[in-house]
């Protein structure tokens, strides 16, 4: 089969926040960037879904984050405030207990139309054909002068390319050219992803019916299957919601049952939490272009941010993007940002650079 051939300044993979945040920064230098996006979907682990607008994946940014804070405000995004008033709740083996307060949760700001818009606000200060959807990259190639990145169909060329998947699904999934080395693959390997071990659940219903008894709708359990719960409702309680965190105690444990999840929710809430009008219940263990195999094994959590992510690789071509990478904030919208930061940087430095080199070279010629 005949492998179609395309070039671009930059090629980023990914079309996560870190992906996304990457190629339209570079784009607005003036760079030619194509974006490849394994899912059908921009967004990577922002993940709103359809009817209610609430969030499967990434959820809250915090006021102490600058970059996140900085780019809502510049793209113009509806916002409010994470409800967090009325007391939490203590879950054990010996019961529920009531606690005054909410120690549970802190201020936080959420995406009026969900995470997603964030995504697709960047997206779409890119060119229409810049993102190219259902395009899983299989292979990495990289010498002295250009970057070739293969998919099933089709070789792109570039002088640098953006890594914005988890590292850890990088090296599982990905074939590179010259291989990374052996330091860098081990700490790839163990980097743990995140989100990508938890089982997001969220509740909806009719009205938030938990504020009537001043609660708070956050909740900390040592029974499960959800660890903590949290209130998901949107702007002044609609659409109504609780949403809460199922990681797996062991290796391959089936992802919580409805029945279960539900109990749970009542034992917490009351019998009125079983009145549910739809229970999103999302394994990111299933969603293969987030989670290599086995991903719960993944717990060397100290490797996010590690400095090593900092160093362009493949002959200076290679830059990773992703928020694991990041030295602030690994794991949230900010600390994609933060890594994206570092990407445009060290590409503009090198684009920067070229004509002084080649001068050099000239002279020396």
């Amino acid at each position: 089969m005949k492998m179609d051939k395309v070039r671009a300044d930059v090629v980023v993979i990914g079309a996560g926040i870190g992906g996304l945040a990457s190629a339209r920064e570079l784009s607005a230098k003036g760079l030619n960037v194509i974006v490849l996006e394994a899912r059908d979907r921009i967004g990577g682990r922002v993940f709103t879904e359809s009817k209610y607008g609430l969030d499967l994946g990434a959820t809250w940014y915090w006021p102490s984050e600058p970059r996140i804070t900085s780019l809502v405000s510049e793209l113009g995004l509806k916002t409010f405030p994470q409800h967090i008033s009325g007391d939490a709740l203590y879950q054990t083996q010996d019961g529920v207990q009531r606690i005054e307060g909410n120690p549970i949760d802190v201020y936080s700001g959420r995406f009026t139309h969900g995470a997603k818009s964030l995504a697709q606000a960047l997206a779409d200060d890119l060119a229409s054909e810049a993102i190219r959807l259902n395009e899983p990259v299989l292979q990495i190639q990289s010498t002295e002068k250009e970057v070739h990145v293969k998919s099933k169909s089709t070789t792109y060329s570039a002088k640098n390319v953006v890594l914005a998947v988890p590292p850890a699904l990088a090296v599982t999934s990905i074939e590179f050219t010259p291989s990374l080395s052996g330091q860098l693959h081990k700490l790839a390997r163990i980097t743990p992803v995140w989100m990508g071990a938890i089982t997001k659940v969220v509740a909806v219903y009719s009205e938030p019916f938990w504020r009537d008894d001043e609660l708070a709708g956050s909740a900390i359990s040592y029974v499960g299957p959800m660890r903590e719960v949290h209130d998901m409702s949107g702007p002044e309680g609609q659409p109504a919601a609780l949403f809460g965190f199922a990681p797996p105690t062991k290796v391959g444990q089936p992802t919580p049952s409805k029945e279960a999840l539900l109990e749970q929710l009542a034992a917490l809430f009351g019998p009125r939490a079983k009145e549910i009008n739809e229970l999103y219940i999302n394994d990111w263990r299933n969603e293969e272009f987030t989670s290599p195999p086995q991903v719960e094994r993944l717990n060397t959590f100290e490797a996010f941010g590690h400095s090593a992510y900092s160093e362009p690789q493949m002959y200076g071509r290679l830059h990773w993007a992703s928020t694991e990478t990041a030295p602030e904030n690994p794991g949230h919208i900010e600390g994609a940002l933060a890594a994206a930061e570092r990407a445009v940087k060290n590409i503009t430095k090198i684009e920067s650079d070229l004509p002084a080199r080649k001068k050099q070279q000239d002279q020396l010629s």
